[in-house]
């Protein structure tokens, strides 16, 4: 079965703005400058198309160093919640597919 695609969305910077940017270029392997434009540009997309498992990593590292983090389904565009709570099991409305295919629905 097809997983969806997910994307990470930085939401905010916080006030570790360096530890911040350092993990986006880690996350992305932006430069430095680049990853300091995207703190000023949020809500920004930062890792796109990519599985859950990544993306929920990606988000994870950046909150861990201070910045607001979302990560979102491809399918649905519903957010997937940062304490690991599956989403509700409606169906995505964008897929023809059911949301048993999608991690971010499993438990």
């Amino acid at each position: 079965m097809e997983e969806p695609p997910f994307a990470v969305v930085l939401t905010g910077a916080g006030d570790r703005r360096t530890d911040v940017v350092q993990v986006l270029r880690s996350v992305t392997g932006l430069s430095a400058w680049h990853s300091a434009r995207l703190c000023a540009a949020v809500p920004v997309p930062v890792v796109g198309d990519t599985w859950f498992e990544a993306a929920a990593g990606a988000a994870a590292r950046l909150r861990a160093a201070g910045a607001e983090a979302d990560v979102v389904c491809g399918w649905c565009a519903r957010t997937v919640p940062p304490d690991g709570r599956p989403l509700d099991p409606r169906p995505c409305a964008a897929c023809a597919w059911s949301a048993s295919g999608c991690p971010a629905s499993r438990s």
